[in-house]
């Protein structure tokens, strides 16, 4: 089989914030369709599972740390990512950003350290990475960003989280602009709602929050999700470029 009947094979993704919940389910997605498999993220022994599940799975894996807001680490690892990549890297998944742990508080009570955080982490983030990444896209390229759908809700006591998500989808935008000169294509995901280790940490309710305002009236888990990178990332997106793609179950019609 050529590389032209399977358009993945022999491609690197990188995919940061792997070390569990959608990272996780990511990096599994992409094993499947025939992707070397480079993730990261601070939690070096969750990536480190994480890449073992991806060989597990038969693919070829890669695992290694690294602090997205800081310039060095994030240039680093995109060095030692090329060079498990044979020189290149395909396709960017910024999925990294600070969720679980974050503080509801109305935006008159949120700790200004905290919004440092999180807009250092969820915004600065992904434009630190795709910036150390460039150099190695090639003309075909993806960056998958990962936003949220709570930016069109504006879900209360969470200005900074929202304000941060929110951001990811304007950055976006202007990477879409500029690196599509290169004919690489930038795009945002945006999930709802969804089951994983860290939304379980932030409310009693969380098997069925949110259930009875979506269309489809089942909870979302990770694997709902990875459709939405794998086709982004993939041959069938090739003109789709700048967009955001909600995913949560028709909760909200954008």
């Amino acid at each position: 089989m050529s590389l032209s009947d399977h358009p993945t094979a022999a491609r690197t993704v990188l995919i940061t914030g792997a070390a569990g919940g959608l990272g996780r389910a990511f990096a599994l997605g992409f094993a499947g369709r025939g992707y070397r498999v480079a993730v990261a993220d601070i939690d070096t022994d969750g990536a480190a599972e994480t890449a073992r599940q991806v060989e597990d799975s038969g693919a070829s894996a890669w695992h290694g740390r690294v602090d997205v807001t800081d310039p060095a680490s994030t240039e680093d690892l995109a060095d030692r990512v090329a060079e498990f990549g044979g020189g290149s890297i395909d396709v960017l998944v910024n999925n990294a950003a600070v969720y679980g742990t974050v503080t509801r508080s109305p935006l008159e009570k949120i700790d200004p350290a905290e919004w440092d955080l999180v807009m250092s982490v969820n915004l600065k983030g992904p434009w630190l990475m795709t910036r150390a990444v460039s150099p190695h896209l090639p003309a075909g390229g993806r960056v998958v960003n990962l936003s949220s759908a709570t930016v069109y809700s504006g879900s209360e006591k969470w200005a900074h989280y929202v304000a941060s998500k929110g951001g990811v989808i304007a950055l976006t935008r202007v990477m879409a602009k500029e690196l599509g000169r290169r004919e690489i294509t930038v795009n945002t995901i945006a999930p709802g709602f969804t089951l994983t280790e860290a939304s379980r940490g932030l409310m009693d309710d969380a098997e069925s929050y949110g259930v009875d305002r979506g269309a489809l009236r089942r909870t979302s888990r990770p694997e709902d999700i990875v459709g939405a990178a794998l086709y982004l990332a993939g041959p069938d997106s090739g003109f789709v470029t700048g967009q955001t793609l909600v995913v949560d179950g028709g909760r909200q019609f954008i």
